[in-house]
């Protein structure tokens, strides 16, 4: 089935064949494309049953599924009606639809193998000579093909690094998914203010950015979107510096962008009632700094204009978020940061969700309190204020106030006094804390009368803690506790260097054979559910945006001098051998890129396809990570 759709206004007519049992093609305007044509050329295959079509009206792009599943009748194969299919029942406006049609439908039933071509024409098109269907396209396709394996080979350069046809073919899935995965998104989001007692409409604004997975996140999420622009800067810039300006322009006046962008009917229909009104107080991992260390590289010594202005538009966004992060999650000790967001009254959850962190069910704190202070959020912050400090002197401004923020976060004596397990030799958040946690059925009221059944029978599992929570380190080895590693604040000669990479490399703690697993075996809540019904999701999975910041580090104290270059450089190369073949494994048996993959047997998990932060594996191939 091939459909078009408007939303909002615009205008639909049918092309139908002499005797009207056949739709050929659509005419259409809308005021974002103008005029257009879908065309639905007929073939010579002899495999065809059936052509349908469906010319109807929806209310909306959230209601297509609807309005199809409503436009369908049972037909037959054959004379002897034995074998019912199903087809579109042609046009069926109602006196209701006054509006006219805006959803129109093509259906063929076939056998395969099965060929045909669908052919959408612009009106800038209609007038040239040579419509782009049969040999015509095919012919300037397979240009554009040989143009893309050529600019591939130029930007990653596998075939020289011994990569296999087959292994180059997976990386171009990986890279053409992602950049195919780009979308335009208008609408407004749901946001939950300080100042207003229910949730208001943002403004309507447009965001052009890609997404994790096009058929189960068609959305965008600023966690992910700084990930997703390590790649596609690295295959386009330009593409990159439209999708990153477009996110900072979500910025209200406080510095605050909502952390999942939900816009318009079509994305509201795919997302749970709780997860769609953003809070303005809540934070997100501010990655896009990732991408923007990246381009910004190349042009702190340019003397181009373009390269000017964009640095000096992007430079007040930049700091208007960065001050928004300084003020509204800070720690109760100076130099800490706390996530926001966290649910203190949820006793549902064994360990309450830092959804705001970016790593959800990672294991924090399991009693919230305002005291507790959060290592990543801290190493992200002092990751921002580097940046803007680079900015600013390349402008020629005073950035010494960034500078000195820099300095201060990235002090390895300061971060080391407020982060540093002695007990555990680890890094670590900190805040009031018990490992003696337990999800368990409630117990039964005292005093039941006889054959009373307990009220209680039907409830879920709660947590209960079967040790006071006392204020002090959060021992779990994870993510977490490598991020002064991932990011590369800790000094290259610094003893605790050695200790987080030999940490690492342990099979108790985050190493598998198919990359850096999300938690160490040995804490406490390795692979529990966080609920009786919410199973681990960043308690022990391999996923592959964290393993780029891993490999990205080890290739960075490998090449630094120091005394531990060495045992990075070790590392590096088995971490990275063991993420690739991993993948590209896992891809050769299903097809697909998943959104984590199994510690255990690296098989795929999650979702699938997922071509978003995953698809970082051709960077990783690549070994690209500056």
């Amino acid at each position: 089935m091939f459909y078009v759709a408007l939303d909002g206004s615009g205008q639909l007519e049918p092309v139908l064949s002499k005797t009207g049992h056949r739709l050929n093609a659509v005419n259409g305007y809308a005021a974002e494309l103008g005029n257009f044509k879908l065309s639905f050329p007929k073939t010579s295959s002899t495999t065809v049953h059936k052509h349908n079509y469906l010319i109807t009206h929806t209310p909306g792009l959230d209601q297509l599924k609807e309005a199809l599943m409503s436009g369908i009748r049972v037909d037959a194969w054959d004379k002897s009606r034995r074998v019912p299919y199903f087809v579109l029942g042609g046009q069926q406006l109602t006196q209701e639809s006054a509006d006219g049609a805006n959803l129109m439908v093509f259906q063929v039933t076939a056998e395969l193998p099965f060929t045909m071509e669908v052919m959408f024409e612009s009106g800038s098109n209609f007038q040239r000579s040579a419509r782009l269907q049969g040999e015509v396209f095919s012919n300037l396709f397979n240009e554009y093909v040989e143009q893309f394996d050529k600019k591939f080979d130029e930007k990653f350069g596998l075939k020289a690094k011994g990569f296999s046809d087959s292994q180059i073919e997976f990386a171009k899935a990986a890279l053409s998914n992602m950049v195919g995965s780009v979308g335009y998104f208008y609408g407004a989001s749901s946001v939950q203010s300080d100042y207003n007692e229910e949730p208001v409409p943002y403004w309507n604004a447009a965001l052009y950015t890609a997404v994790p997975s096009r058929s189960f996140f068609p959305r965008g999420f600023l966690w992910d979107e700084g990930f997703h622009n390590l790649l596609i800067s690295q295959w386009d810039r330009e593409i990159s510096k439209d999708i990153l300006s477009h996110w900072l322009d979500l910025m209200n006046q406080e510095g605050w962008i909502p952390r999942e962008q939900i816009l318009g009917p079509e994305a509201r229909a795919r997302v749970p009632a709780e997860f769609v009104v953003q809070r303005n107080t809540n934070a997100n991992p501010p990655t896009l700094i990732l991408p923007l260390q990246r381009l910004i590289k190349t042009m702190l010594n340019s003397e181009a204009e373009k390269d000017k202005n964009f640095l000096q538009a992007v430079l007040p966004r930049l700091q208007t978020w960065f001050q928004w992060y300084n003020t509204t999650q800070l720690g109760t000790k100076p130099f800490t940061y706390r996530w926001r967001g966290r649910d203190a009254t949820n006793n549902r959850e064994l360990n309450p969700k830092t959804l705001t962190s970016g790593l959800d069910d990672y294991p924090r704190a399991s009693h919230p309190t305002d005291d507790e202070y959060h290592l990543d959020l801290r190493c992200w912050v002092a990751l921002a204020a580097g940046l803007i400090a680079d900015i600013m002197k390349s402008l020629g401004t005073d950035g010494s106030e960034y500078a000195a923020t820099h300095a201060v976060l990235t002090d390895n004596g300061l971060l080391d006094q407020l982060h540093w397990s002695e007990k555990k030799q680890q890094y670590s958040d900190y805040g009031l804390h018990t490992d003696k946690v337990r999800l368990e059925k409630p117990k039964p009221p005292p005093n039941l009368q006889p054959g009373q059944r307990p009220p209680q029978m039907n409830m879920e599992k709660i947590r209960v803690a079967h040790a006071d929570p006392e204020l002090g380190f959060v021992n779990a080895f994870g993510y977490v506790s490598l991020f002064p590693f991932l990011l590369k604040i800790i000094e290259p000669t610094s003893p605790k260097l050695t200790r987080v990479m030999t940490d690492m490399h342990s099979e108790k703690h985050v190493w598998t054979d198919f990359g850096l697993r999300s938690l160490g075996q040995s804490t406490p809540l390795y692979n529990r559910y966080n609920t009786e019904h919410d199973p681990p999701y960043w308690r022990g999975a391999i996923w592959i945006n964290m393993n780029y910041l891993a490999l990205s580090a080890l290739d960075h104290y490998r090449k630094t001098p120091g005394p531990y270059r060495a045992q990075a450089g070790e590392i590096y190369t088995q971490l990275r051998d063991n993420v690739i073949n991993n993948m590209y494994k896992q891809y050769v048996r299903t097809g697909y890129i998943w959104e984590n993959y199994s510690d255990k047997t690296g098989e795929g998990k999650g979702c699938h396809p997922f071509t978003g932060w995953s698809a970082l594996v051709t960077l990783i191939m690549a070994e690209i990570y500056e």
